[in-house]
């Protein structure tokens, strides 16, 4: 006898949930194929591309063309090198202690020619000019020099070796502690100072110029002041040696 609701199950065996599962339906065969709507015709064929035709070499130069463009070349640098050496920039080389510690033996710099022509020359510049008679030896066509009076001005030094220009001491941070200027008489070209000491009343149209090593310069207080005229241009920069390069 068993209990109401339960099911006999025979020993050895186990009650599992059957699914029944269909096979899948094959896709019917003879179905029709998709077709495109009317008027819509697809993307239409690719053109086959054209072939390119392969370049035809450039013809060599013949060697006196060659020879021509680069005499040309040469002849164009050269004529700009000129002109601006004649009428911009011009490299000088110092040769001597007299700019000393402004410039040294063997410096070279650029002068820029063009400077007067834009404005006046100023108390303090260092310019190139050409050398007055009593300067030049040795075959030195020009001198490099500090613009230290204007025309007009009373230039002399006092007790102490400092340059005094119309009774006032001239302040020169570029010179050497201990540097003295000193005047021995009138130089060349120069009027007489009105207390009868030595130093230069600098004429119209010239400038006194000044070494920075005073004590080993030839300057107007040898050759006398100079015509502005005569000075080839206002130097501006260092270039060279390399470590020294710098504006003046």
């Amino acid at each position: 006898m068993t209990e109401a609701g339960s099911d006999d199950v025979p020993s050895g065996h186990t009650a599992t949930d059957a699914t029944a599962t269909l096979p899948a339906q094959a896709a019917p065969t003879g179905a029709p194929t998709a077709v495109p709507a009317s008027g819509d015709d697809g993307p239409p064929p690719k053109e086959p591309r054209a072939s390119k035709e392969p370049k035809e070499p450039r013809p060599k130069k013949p060697p006196w063309r060659i020879a021509l463009e680069w005499v040309v070349l040469i002849a164009i640098a050269l004529g700009i090198a000129f002109l601006i050496k004649s009428f911009l920039f011009q490299a000088f080389y110092i040769p001597s202690e007299s700019m000393k510690p402004t410039l040294n033996v063997g410096d070279r710099v650029l002068v820029n020619k063009l400077s007067y022509d834009l404005h006046d020359v100023n108390r303090g510049d260092i310019a190139v000019f050409e050398a007055p008679e009593l300067a030049q030896s040795g075959g030195i066509e020009d001198l490099v020099k500090r613009v230290i009076g204007l025309p007009g001005e009373t230039v002399t030094a006092d007790a102490d070796g400092t340059v005094v220009v119309d009774g006032r001491r001239l302040k020169e941070p570029y010179l050497t502690a201990g540097t003295l200027t000193k005047f021995t008489d009138v130089p060349p070209g120069c009027g007489a100072p009105d207390n009868g000491e030595a130093g230069c009343v600098v004429p119209k149209d010239r400038l006194l110029m000044l070494g920075d090593n005073r004590q080993f310069s030839k300057d107007s207080r040898v050759f006398g002041p100079i015509a502005e005229d005569t000075i080839v241009g206002r130097v501006f920069v260092r270039i060279w040696p390399i470590s020294d390069v710098g504006f003046l």
